[in-house]
Formats: structure tokens, C-alpha cells, sequence
């Protein structure tokens, strides 16, 4: 599909939605409405032809290493767009731990992405106090969000999170904070797809 077929997709699941009375911010995705992630409203997988490629983010992790989201091709990747200001990611952060160990055996990783944060000092306690395992690329300014497409990653609104399929496609997008009872049955279903 191109990108305007995308965009169109997207667009036209958006003012559906708020037909419906749904938050048109926390929600994209399409197939029949599957209940998934977000507190705010619902989200689905989007249908295979119509899920664009996620971009090709890398920068450096909390510790300085470096780190791409090329390098978990073939795996599915939770992507969570967080800040350790955030009073909602402190919400979510246990919940997204639990999921990471509770998915990895079914090829599914979690990559956060640190905005705002202006050292990685902050991000860092955050991660110890959550006891979060996995890493996150710091991105300050949040120049990565701005490479993803906006109906479907809002820069704005954190946290966010995707589910990027194991073909480096983004198959579900949330906006607002998740909670792994309603976010894990969307992975399973990335996750259970044919590689």
C-alpha cells in the first residue's frame, strides 16, 4: 500500500472513532475492533497491507552504548515512548516490565525510548526504581518521534507505545499509558504471526 493509501486508512479509522466517542489521540489501528491497549480507548492491529515501516531509529541507550531498532529484526518489539517526568509512564513502567519477561520466550522485546529528559541521570534512577530490564534510546529533544508517522506517533503525547511486527512494520499504536492485561493479547497476536 503507499503511503497515501496509509494515510488515508489512518485517517478514515480516526473519524471513526470519534463517531463512536472514542479518544481519536489514544487509538490507531484496524480489523474489527479488537479491544487492546490505552486507558484512554481501544486499539487493534492494523491489517497487514496497511502497516508502514517503522523508521530506522538508533542513538545511544541510557549507558552511552549504542542502539538501533534494526537489530531486532525478526523479533516483535514493544516501543515505548517514555520520560522518568511522566506521572503516567511511572504507571505503566511495571506493567511493561512484566510483559518483557513474560513475551521474550515468544520472541517479543522491549525497546523504550527516554524523551525530555535532559541528562540520562533521571532516566536512569527511573529504570532502578521501576526495575526496568530493558534498555532505552535517549532521545532529549525527541528528534526520533519526528521520523514516525503522526497519526500514528504523536511526539506530544507521551507515553505511547507500538508494536512493531517482526518485518520492522508498525501493527499497533497507542496513545496514552498501557497496562499489560490490555496490551499482552495485541502482542500475542503480532507475535503469533507467520515470520
Amino acid at each position: 500500500m503507499t503511503a497515501r493509501g496509509t494515510a488515508a486508512t489512518v485517517a478514515l479509522l480516526l473519524l471513526a472513532l470519534a463517531a463512536t466517542g472514542c479518544d481519536a489521540g489514544a487509538v490507531a489501528g484496524a480489523d474489527g475492533g479488537v479491544p487492546g491497549a490505552g486507558t484512554a480507548g481501544t486499539a487493534a492491529v492494523l491489517p497487514v497491507a496497511e502497516r508502514p515501516s517503522a523508521p530506522d531509529t538508533s542513538g545511544r541507550d541510557l549507558t552511552g552504548r549504542d542502539l538501533a531498532l534494526r537489530s531486532y529484526r525478526g523479533k516483535v518489539v514493544v516501543l515505548n515512548v517514555w520520560g522518568s517526568w511522566c506521572a503516567p509512564c511511572r504507571d505503566e513502567a511495571a506493567d511493561l516490565e512484566a510483559l518483557r519477561g513474560a513475551a521474550a520466550p515468544r520472541g517479543v522485546e522491549v525497546l523504550g525510548v527516554n524523551v525530555r529528559d535532559r541528562s540520562t541521570g533521571p532516566a536512569r534512577e527511573f529504570e532502578r526504581t521501576y526495575g526496568l530490564r530493558y534498555p532505552s534510546i535517549h532521545d532529549p529533544d525527541g528528534k526520533l518521534l519526528l521520523a514516525f508517522p503522526p497519526a500514528l506517533l504523536n511526539p506530544q503525547a507521551i507515553p505511547s507505545t507500538l508494536v512493531i511486527d517482526r518485518q520492522g512494520r508498525i501493527a499497533v499504536a497507542v496513545s496514552g499509558p498501557v497496562t499489560r492485561a490490555r496490551l499482552e493479547p495485541l502482542v500475542d497476536r503480532v507475535a503469533g504471526e507467520d515470520a
